[in-house]
């Protein structure tokens, strides 16, 4: 049941940071929901660097804002490749 939740955590979060990043146009449900799972990974990374964290696998705010934080962060680094630019 957790790798469920995962992939629906995952991919609302990825989906909300590309809303936020300005990508939404050119992304789809399938990479919505890699740039989430990774996202989570990172923001996972940052939050215990920081002290705090959560975990997709269960539903939680503070595991879907973790794993937003960390797919906004990811899309920002691929537009600094891609675009040159962080926006």
């Amino acid at each position: 049941m957790g790798i469920i939740i995962a992939l629906i955590v995952g991919g609302v979060a990825g989906w909300l940071a590309s809303l936020v990043m300005g990508r939404d146009a050119s992304m789809g449900i399938f990479w919505n929901i890699i740039v989430g799972i990774i996202g989570s990974f990172i923001g996972n990374f940052i939050g215990n660097y920081l002290g705090f964290g959560g975990s997709i696998q269960e539903f939680s705010i503070m595991g879907l804002i973790t794993a937003f934080v960390g797919a906004v962060v990811l899309l920002l680094i691929l537009n600094l490749f891609q675009r040159g630019r962080a926006r």
